[in-house]
């Protein structure tokens, strides 16, 4: 399984618009996803009030490439979110089971 780190930074003045987002289309759009075994959505704390992150577990390689396209590496956004972000970085790992 793949664990993917996506997080996000929004544009000053923008978290409440991205928060809407995040939490009416992103979370949602997210949990209906095949191939997506588990996903922890992170909302800003107070002190991080501009960082938003998904903590993503994909069944396989070819269910990621399914929702993102065969570069994975790349971090896709939602045209209705572009407005709202000022950075975001994605990070892939093996998951581990314990």
């Amino acid at each position: 399984m793949i664990m993917r780190i996506f997080q996000v930074t929004t544009r000053p003045g923008k978290e409440q618009a991205f928060s809407r987002f995040f939490h009416d289309t992103a979370i949602p759009l997210m949990r209906r996803t095949e191939g997506l075994e588990t996903i922890l959505p992170g909302r800003a704390r107070a002190d991080s009030p501009r960082e938003f992150s998904f903590v993503m577990v994909w069944r396989d390689l070819a269910s990621l490439q399914a929702f993102v396209g065969e570069d994975y590496q790349t971090p896709h956004i939602d045209p209705a979110e572009a407005e709202l972000v000022e950075s975001r970085t994605i990070r892939h790992y093996d998951l581990v089971q314990g």
